[in-house]
């Protein structure tokens, strides 16, 4: 089972970019879904971004054009670059991964956009 470790969190103010990281603990050159989600306080949890080894990602409404979520195979890794934030951003990021069946999550990264 891969362990999944998020970094990249922290206080931002609005406009400003974070880029968010997950790393990986074996390889990711196999799985084919990975993800990003986050939960606010009070709120479920969403998907923000997916991507698809091959490159194929999609975007969650509030997010898109904002937000770009990549993976190097390579590092295995997972990002999600993250401009023009506003406070409505604020929120615990987590990574995802589907493989075979299994799910796994990392233990979360907190992001509070505020000026």
């Amino acid at each position: 089972q891969v362990q999944l470790v998020e970094s990249g969190g922290g206080l931002v103010q609005p406009g400003g970019s974070l880029r968010l990281s997950c790393s990986a603990s074996g390889s990711i050159s196999n799985i084919g879904y990975m993800a990003w989600h986050r939960q606010a306080p009070g709120k479920e949890r969403e998907l923000v971004a997916r991507i698809i080894n091959g490159g194929s990602s999609f975007y969650g409404d509030s997010v898109k054009g904002r937000f770009t979520i990549s993976r190097d195979n390579a590092k295995n890794t997972l990002y999600l670059q993250m401009n023009s934030l506003k406070p409505e951003d604020t929120a615990v990021y987590y990574c995802n991964t589907i493989h075979l069946g299994v799910v796994n999550w990392g233990q979360g990264t907190q992001v509070t956009v505020s000026s």
